[in-house]
């Protein structure tokens, strides 16, 4: 798998982390509050860790 495959798929998996937010704006999620959060912070910091693995820079 080549670098840009992996950018164009890491940008796929970001792009969902809009919709768990709307997640948490619903009232009746009940205990999967939890897990909807518990899914942010591993979303966050496993982008934090790409961009650590792997600059973002304008040519890439």
């Amino acid at each position: 798998m080549d670098i840009q495959t992996i950018k164009e798929r890491i940008a796929a998996v970001e792009s969902k982390r809009d919709y768990l937010l709307s997640l948490l704006e619903q009232p009746n999620l009940g205990t999967l509050r939890i897990d909807v959060n518990q899914a942010l912070e591993e979303l966050d910091d496993l982008m934090d860790e790409f961009k650590r693995t792997i600059p973002q820079t304008e040519n890439n």
